[in-house]
């Protein structure tokens, strides 16, 4: 997975000073650091990208549709075969199908059936995210991005627990999935 840009965790950066009122640069590498623990935190709490990046995936390679973990999804690029020997062969894109449905989540399938167990499993290069840029992602995913910065900023020791604010921001953004 890409790493969020910097552009972004300076748009971050420059809010959660702004809420805790700080104006000096003295604390702005912890910071930025405590934004990017933020970030990684709602996204996870979401089950979602919240910024758009590339990344990998591996998944079963089989005749049925199997659903992508990263959402939403925005692209599928190329996807190579990953034998059992651990060696990676690129898959024509005759060999497979990938859709993207209306809530973003990537499906992807072997079109032709396989012969014998050539490759149990395939990696897929893809892009996801919800927003391209701090300023895009919904006001109450940013808040509670922010507001976990702060929080962490000034429990340093972990001693408190997160703001039930940070959780209901982000509540309505939870994708939940049935297994």
């Amino acid at each position: 997975m890409e790493a969020i840009g910097q552009p972004i965790i300076d748009a971050a950066l420059a809010e959660v000073k702004s809420w805790l009122r700080i104006s000096l640069s003295d604390d702005d590498e912890g910071l930025m650091a405590l934004c990017r623990s933020a970030i990684a935190m709602a996204e996870d709490f979401c089950a979602q990208r919240l910024f758009v990046r590339g990344g990998t995936e591996i998944i079963a390679a089989s005749l049925y549709w199997e659903r992508m973990r990263a959402c939403p999804v925005r692209s599928v690029g190329a996807a190579q075969a990953l034998k059992a020997d651990g060696s990676t062969v690129p898959l024509p894109v005759t060999e497979y199908a990938a859709d993207i449905d209306a809530a973003g989540d990537g499906w992807v399938r072997v079109v032709a059936p396989m012969v014998g167990d050539a490759f149990p499993r395939m990696e897929l290069f893809f892009v996801a995210g919800l927003a391209e840029s701090w300023t895009d992602i919904p006001d109450a995913l940013r808040q509670g991005v922010v507001r976990l910065a702060a929080h962490l900023f000034v429990n340093p020791d972990g001693g408190a627990a997160p703001p039930a604010i940070v959780t209901a921001l982000w509540r309505p953004w939870r994708r939940m999935r049935l297994a």
